[in-house]
């Protein structure tokens, strides 16, 4: 029987040659958001052989949505035409298709790289004043300023602009992150949402911020292309996100015209607690995959081909993504084809490494003495 991970999916105008996407990773390596040498060298690496749908790290729709001063971002003309340099290069040179994800760090903004300490920046040392659904900052951090409708409005707009910008662009599919504690997951986590009006409460109000701006982002984006949504199933803390009402969630999204659903947990709250081993995050794309009638990708300590290839033969997930695995082998799903007896495209500028075009591939991995 043929691989099921090497078998073709489509979303509306889109078909993908095999079931593995390489998940957004932040790279924190942007000027004043705007990407240069290291993303086209990053990106048009991992559009070689690492996967057939790539996407980008989280993307900023304004500079108060960044993570850090490091972080890549795409509402200014000049963002546009950087992003744009590196999406060329990775269609006119590698085989993925490319996918953006759309983002806005809320309270969790204005810090340090991860390789800086990732601690907050005062505003007086360069940082700038977070926002969030309510005042409650991210453990001791800053308070951020609760969003009113004025900016409730001025957020969605800029969703809707970045969004706009990625089509110009000519990515394939796009993706809003409502995970990891970022805005959009601030919203549905009665942890960090404890507003009293319409966007805070209930289930249906905690929803109804991120379920508009998805909405809105998918009324400009073009019919055929996918939009999902990345959004953490658990907040894995007491009181918090469940992954029952992450099933609610997801079928507001497909009503809405989601197409996927990439399932993530966590990064809201310090008190979380996860047992961190591979596939731990499975269960959940399987249950929303299941109880929400949607399509999932499935992410999480996802590192070898057999076990990928078991999540989306078994039915848990349509899809899987990768982030550091394919950091430490950007050639991933080459290496996962051979071992599963498939075969998949290859640049043409190393079509002469597969392995049907290259003897060595007989002794590789052999001791040769």
């Amino acid at each position: 029987m043929s691989s099921h991970l090497f078998s073709p999916i489509s979303f509306r105008g889109l078909t993908l040659d095999d079931r593995i996407a390489v998940s957004a990773m932040c790279q924190y390596q942007a000027e004043n958001g705007t990407a240069n040498d290291w993303h086209l060298m990053h990106y048009g690496t991992l559009s070689m052989g690492a996967g057939n749908l790539l996407i980008t790290e989280a993307t900023a729709v304004s500079a108060v949505g960044r993570i850090s001063p490091n972080c890549l971002g795409l509402y200014t003309a000049e963002h546009e035409t950087a992003i744009k340099r590196f999406v060329d290069f990775c269609k006119t040179h590698g085989t993925a298709k490319l996918g953006i994800q759309i983002a806005h760090s809320g309270r969790k903004g204005s810090t340090q790289p991860p390789g800086k300490g990732g601690k907050p920046i005062a505003i007086a040392d360069g940082g700038w004043e977070t926002v969030g659904p309510s005042g409650l900052g991210y453990a001791d951090w800053a308070a951020p300023r609760m969003l009113d409708d004025a900016g409730l409005a001025q957020v969605k707009a800029e969703f809707v602009e970045t969004t706009k910008r990625s089509d110009r662009i000519g990515f394939d599919l796009a993706e809003l992150h409502g995970g990891h504690g970022y805005l959009l997951h601030q919203f549905v986590s009665p942890l960090s949402n404890q507003r009293t009006d319409g966007y805070g409460g209930s289930l249906a109000n905690r929803l109804r911020f991120p379920l508009e701006v998805f909405e809105a982002c998918r009324a400009v984006w073009p019919e055929d292309k996918p939009f999902a949504v990345r959004f953490s199933a658990t907040d894995w803390v007491d009181g918090g996100f469940t992954a029952d009402e992450a099933v609610v969630y997801a079928k507001e999204l497909k009503a809405l015209g989601c197409d996927f659903i990439d399932v993530t947990t966590g990064g809201l709250d310090p008190r979380q607690k996860i047992d961190v081993k591979p596939g731990y995050q499975v269960f959940l794309a399987e249950k929303i995959k299941k109880e929400a009638g949607i399509a999932t990708m499935a992410v999480g300590m996802i590192v070898s081909a057999q076990q990928a290839e078991n999540i989306v033969a078994s039915g848990e997930a349509d899809m899987v993504a990768l982030a550091r695995g394919v950091m430490d082998d950007p050639r991933w799903a080459w290496h996962a084809a051979q071992e599963l007896g498939e075969t998949v495209a290859y640049p043409a500028q190393y079509a002469r490494c597969a392995p049907a075009a290259w003897p060595g591939a007989a002794w590789k991995g052999k001791q040769i003495v």
